[in-house]
């Protein structure tokens, strides 16, 4: 893929592609430019949990907000 290529995020036939993150094969993805102007792929999942401010796992819940306080 060259750096001229633009893909429609609306389209849903676009190739299926392996996250650099979690190693999920996803067609939901953004592709990001490192400064070596390498292409990496990252999942929509993975960009929400970065933009958050931390990577926690997919499955993560706070065990308080179900009335379970650790002690």
């Amino acid at each position: 893929m060259t750096m001229l290529d633009s893909i429609d995020p609306k389209l849903s036939h676009r190739p299926t592609r392996r996250c650099e993150e979690c190693d999920e094969e996803t067609n939901h993805y953004i592709i990001r430019f490192n400064p070596k102007n390498e292409p990496r792929v990252i999942c929509h999942n993975c960009l929400s949990r970065e933009e958050k401010g931390f990577f926690a796992k997919p499955g993560f819940q706070r065990a308080s907000r179900w009335g379970v306080i650790p002690r």
